[in-house]
């Protein structure tokens, strides 16, 4: 039997096993057969996997370290996979149009769930310059997304808030089509496979400007120098050993010449090197392996013309050769493989109860247009200094807010209109910069029925936007995707049972509740909200209980009108402003509401503040580190601090700090785990 009739009937085989098969073996959850009839045991894991056959193009299916389907997702895109910081999938797609696809809170989709124009965005269009891309890499720190551009010859970087048809952030062009790429964000170093059997290498990519140009470039070789690559696509690097694994199809119309190759010293390999190991030969199965993955030291390769997923448990040792792999799996037309990380840091800086870990305090100003800080947001350190950064938007802000990756997310009205503007690492590396539409978006348009939004909350956890609709014909909470740009719809909206106009919410996903500040002075509190729109409900007419501030039974003098509001999960209580009279610069009140979980009807405060000496006019806007609340004054033009209020005796007390912002309108909390 010839070694390619061989290969073809042990694909075939492997067809006829089913998904969960094993080449060596029978596998399941608890593990396999590996060679030899060994117990093979692969560290427990998850991860997602594209398709791109004629029958499964466009699906990604959720498996485990075993190849074993939990459920799949159907993306409409077909090429390489990456997932951001927040757990967010990115998939580059070339089925009809070339694009990039970005599917929000992809852990949370359920079976058959598919891409969403409300709940997921698509980048594409002539601005783009996409032309059938392939791999792609996510810098987190950066936020941005590069792309191996295949019939571009380009690598094509993109904001990762970016959507629509954007124009690229920068474009390095290549003399040679890139099929993969792997980017190590904490040296800002890029590695590019390279269809001609080579690998580019880009030192400092990002801080030399995104230069065409590599540092170097490695040929794979043996130990006579002779060079072994023919066409590289898989891309992997080991950090820890500073070692990269490359795959190689060799011909594409070949379902026998693959290969796997491991390269030492990669951060200084330059030219002809010799490989550490090289796996080839009809054993391996390998023909056409387009894409790999990493975990350790486990190698999982996408075999594409053997409709297989190949597992080499220790890919850094063992000899060189014609190496069976350790598992076999049958799968069709497998594209692209990406792990899934066991967590996502999901906690939002709006969530912390530790003071220690905010590191700035972000506000917005909304004086008229023309104003020197017109459309301004501004870093502030918690001392309440001088600002710190200023990031220039050129609109009327209403409420900031950020995510957990330092994405601002700010709520905008004017004559041109309304909605919600997404600024990539506007809090982060962004922070002294201005609307770049390369690497921000907006959610705006009919379809979003916003016309008055005010303060808003990022659920990273989630991947949902909640803005505080304060238009009087419809007002409510209208919750968004965080993955959604342009004319989208809201998943849901929170109405109440007066049809009150809202000003604030807060969101704690610990508990699925939804916190909402109403301008008549009470608070509105809905329940089971996430959990409620994954089952299908859109609208709920009413709130599941509500609060009305007192003191000793006794409800609130009027005017009362609350504004700002964040729930303190630790302590179970509620921190909200009351702005009283919008024309009187002195009757603003804070209040602390305890036991607000279970809270319903009258609920006596544990502490009001208000007074001249406090400086609170118009408290717009407030947020809660876990001892100080931050609040933005907006009548006095101020950003306020008030520490250890849960101890405060209340009353007519000053501020422990002050800072002057015209037309302070809101306030947000900066996580020091944000660049």
């Amino acid at each position: 039997m010839s070694q390619l009739t061989a290969a073809v009937a042990l694909a075939s085989g492997l067809m006829a096993c089913g998904s969960d098969s094993n080449g060596n073996g029978n596998n399941g959850n608890g593990g396999g057969e590996g060679n030899g009839g060994e117990e093979l045991v692969l560290t427990e894991a998850t991860y997602l996997k594209a398709n791109n056959g004629s029958e499964n193009a466009g699906t990604v299916e959720t498996i485990t370290e075993y190849d074993d389907l939990q459920k799949q997702f159907n993306s409409g895109a077909n090429e390489g996979l990456e997932l951001d910081s927040n757990g967010n999938l990115i998939q580059a797609a070339d089925i009809t149009d070339s694009a990039l696809r970005f599917a929000c809170a992809i852990t949370l989709r359920g079976d058959e769930a598919d891409f969403d124009v409300n709940r997921d965005r698509e980048l594409s269009g002539s601005n783009t310059g996409l032309l059938n891309p392939k791999g792609i890499a996510y810098a987190d720190s950066h936020g941005l997304v590069l792309v191996a551009n295949f019939n571009a010859t380009q690598i094509t970087v993109f904001g990762s808030a970016a959507g629509g048809d954007a124009t690229p952030v920068a474009v390095s062009a290549l003399s040679v089509k890139p099929w993969d790429l792997t980017y190590v964000d904490a040296d800002d170093r890029l590695f590019v496979a390279l269809t001609d059997g080579t690998v580019a290498v880009y030192d400092d990519y990002v801080a030399n400007g995104f230069v065409s140009t590599p540092n170097r470039i490695i040929t794979p070789v043996d130990g006579d120098g002779n060079i072994l690559s023919i066409n590289s696509h898989g891309i992997a690097y080991d950090a820890t050993g500073d070692r990269l694994v490359v795959s190689d199809v060799g011909d594409a119309d070949v379902a026998t010449d693959g290969a796997i190759f491991v390269i030492e010293s990669a951060a200084s390999a330059d030219g002809n090197t010799s490989v550490a190991r090289h796996i080839s030969g009809p054993t391996t199965m390998l023909g056409n392996p387009v894409d790999i993955v990493l975990n350790g030291s486990e190698l999982r390769v996408a075999e594409k013309s053997n409709d297989a997923i190949l597992v080499y448990a220790d890919i850094f040792s063992g000899d060189s050769g014609d190496v069976e792999p350790d598992l076999i799996t049958s799968s069709v037309k497998p594209e692209s493989l990406v792990q899934v990380p066991d967590t996502f840091n999901l906690i939002d800086a709006s969530e912390t109860t530790d003071a220690g870990m905010v590191a700035s305090i972000i506000a917005s100003s909304n004086p008229a247009e023309g104003s020197a800080t017109y459309g301004q947001i501004l870093g502030f350190d918690t001392s309440l200094s001088a600002a710190s950064s200023t990031f220039a938007t050129g609109m009327s802000i209403e409420s900031v807010s950020l995510d957990n990756a330092g994405d601002l997310y700010a709520t905008y009205d004017s004559d041109m209109g309304a909605g919600v503007f997404v600024a990539g690492r506007g809090a982060g590396v962004r922070a002294d910069g201005s609307t770049d539409m390369a690497r921000d978006r907006m959610i705006t348009g009919a379809a979003t029925t916003l016309v008055s939004p005010k303060g808003l909350d990022i659920d990273s956890m989630n991947g949902l936007i909640f803005v505080a609709e304060n238009d009087s014909v419809e007002p409510g909470i209208k919750i968004f995707s965080a993955c959604a740009g342009g004319n989208s719809s809201p998943l849901m909206t929170l109405g109440n049972s007066g049809d009150v106009s809202p000003w604030d919410v807060d969101y704690d996903a610990s508990t699925d509740t939804a916190f909402v500040a109403l301008t008549d002075g009470t608070v509105a509190i809905y329940e089971n909200v996430v959990s409620s729109m994954n089952d299908g409900t859109m609208d709920v007419a009413m709130q599941d209980r509500t609060i009305t501030p007192t003191i000793n039974g006794e409800a609130m003098q009027a005017p009362t009108n609350l504004h700002g509001i964040d729930y303190d999960p630790s302590s179970d209580s509620l921190v909200v402003s009351d702005v009283g009279d919008a024309a009187i610069a002195n009757d603003g009140k804070l209040y602390v509401l305890p036991g607000a979980a279970m809270a319903d009807g009258p609920l006596d405060v544990s502490v009001s503040i208000s007074g001249d000496a406090t400086m609170l006019g118009n408290p717009v806007d407030l947020m809660f580190d876990g001892t100080a609340v931050y609040v933005a004054e907006k009548s006095n033009s101020l950003i306020l601090r008030f520490d250890d209020v849960f101890a405060s005796p209340g009353g007519d007390i000053s501020p422990s700090a002050s800072v002057e912002l015209p037309s302070a309108e809101s306030v947000a909390l900066k996580s020091s785990q944000i660049n």
